[in-house]
């Protein structure tokens, strides 16, 4: 008994000693961005946070310590989340003016993401574009599109891969024509080939938007010349041009020189031969870069001689046109047939829905004509999603009073997104009967992709699963 109390005593003694020690350090380390070490001089507790000592608003439990509260380890986490007590370091995020300082502690970052030793310099490094967050304490993933690119940097410096696999989940899911250029450059720096692999997709299929669109101004040359070279891109070299052109505007910016004509051409380099400028249309050359300032007058003098002279100069330019896209059809009839008392329009509506089970890119339809010899028609076009146009057009197309489809296109193809119901109607000009499709199916498997129909309560002309118009889907994939 006396030798149990000895070492009740020498326990008592190391407890009191240890608590003594966390006592007089009780002043966490402090940091920007967890990189500093700046001793605060007391500990406050975060507003409306529980205490780790087990009291909370004043009230204690007795017997009973602040884990004995909170059952699960991503409670007690959650606990210590944004909690003063025990802060090993601090964390300094946000924008300038809007800096949130964070308390953050060993054993959660050490299970959610990479410890090292931070290094011991004062000014630390700031994360201004990311916000404050709870991923590492509690497994709650709150991202937006302003800040998903800085945080997918974090989780990568830091190791923290559900993190880094969720933000790159948000940019697949958000990816448009818009910003699959940036993002490209940005995949490429974050080494995801996944997310890269859509971005080119999405470029190739809707290359003239990604092309006009704001973002690809601001790509680095690198990424500039990986677009140029690209065979697939589905645009007109003379929208390549431009583009080029575009960027070389920005980068003269960006490099503080005056966009003149000399000065596009020194930041365009020799990313300029990567056009196809000899797979233009004559006219468009002539009237547009042939004019533009930025080609010498030399190889002005030479491109039209190549397009014109029976001896062709050697060029430094390409002059093979863009391979492009193939375009894909998913035909959604077996059969197609014509009677003397069917198919008229009289201006009313044929539609038919529709979803996928991959992103696709519709360009347009594959439509039947007359059946009673050749015809003109005009159709009105249109690509619906939850009742909201997402794209329309207006065209005219000829028939040749033969069975098969023909086809009209979008002005540029419509992203189609996964799981989804999308709306194809049209409303058909023409006088003389058409042929209609018959033996419908609910279910095509085109290559990759497997499409779903279903009837459209906008269809007023008779077209539904089974039968009617529409009997075609061409899409890129």
């Amino acid at each position: 008994l006396s030798l149990l109390k000895v070492q009740s005593k020498k326990a008592a003694a190391r407890l009191g000693s240890a608590r003594l020690r966390s006592a007089r350090l009780g002043g966490a380390s402090t940091t920007k961005v967890g990189l500093s070490f700046d001793r605060q001089p007391e500990c406050q507790r975060t507003r409306d946070q529980p205490s780790l000592s087990g009291d909370n608003n004043g009230s204690r439990r007795a017997g009973c310590t602040w884990q004995g509260l909170y059952p699960t380890i991503r409670e007690r986490n959650s606990v210590m989340f944004n909690n003063d007590m025990m802060a090993d370091v601090y964390f300094v995020v946000g924008p300038p003016g809007g800096t949130q300082r964070v308390p953050g502690h060993k054993v959660p970052r050490a299970g959610g993401a990479r410890r090292g030793k931070p290094p011991r310099r004062s000014n630390g490094i700031f994360f201004p574009r990311v916000l404050p967050g709870r991923y590492i304490y509690c497994d709650e993933i709150e991202l937006c599109a302003d800040t998903v690119l800085a945080t997918l940097y974090a989780a990568k410096k830091y190791m923290v891969p559900h993190l880094a696999r969720a933000c790159v989940s948000f940019l697949e899911t958000s990816l448009s024509a818009k910003n699959a250029c940036v993002l490209l450059s940005q995949s490429c720096l974050f080494e995801e080939p996944d997310l890269t692999q859509r971005c080119w997709e999405v470029i190739d299929a809707q290359a003239e938007l990604a092309l006009r669109s704001e973002g690809f101004c601001d790509i680095d040359a690198h990424t500039l010349e990986s677009i140029l070279r690209r065979e697939t891109l589905n645009a007109k070299e003379m929208a390549v041009f431009e583009a080029a052109l575009g960027w070389a505007e920005a980068e003269c910016h960006r490099r503080d020189l005056r966009p003149t004509v000399e000065n596009k051409r020194l930041a365009l380099g020799k990313a300029i031969y990567l056009i196809r400028i000899p797979a233009m249309a004559l006219e468009d050359f002539a009237n547009g870069a042939a004019q533009s300032g930025v080609l010498t007058p030399n190889e002005t003098n030479d491109i039209f001689l190549w397009y014109t002279a029976a001896n062709k100069p050697e060029l430094l330019f390409c002059s093979k046109p863009r391979q492009g896209l193939a375009p894909q059809r998913c035909h959604r009839f077996q059969s197609c047939a014509y009677r003397s008392n069917q198919w008229r329009y009289r201006g009313r509506c044929d539609s038919i829905q529709f979803a996928v089970d991959k992103r696709v890119f519709v360009a347009g339809f594959g439509l039947y004509g007359s059946s009673c010899g050749s015809a003109e028609y005009g159709a009105k076009m249109e690509l619906k999603r939850q009742g909201a146009a997402v794209a329309q057009r207006a065209v005219k197309y000829f028939s040749d009073g033969s069975s098969s489809t023909f086809a009209v296109w979008f002005e540029h193809p419509v992203q189609i997104e996964p799981d989804a119901f999308y709306t194809a109607s049209v409303v058909l000009d023409g006088s003389e009967l058409s042929y209609f499709g018959q033996e419908g199916v609910t279910e095509v498997q085109c290559g990759k992709v497997t499409f779903q129909f279903q009837c459209s309560s906008d269809s007023t002309n008779g077209t539904g699963v089974q039968g009617g118009q529409i009997p075609e889907l061409i899409f890129y994939a």
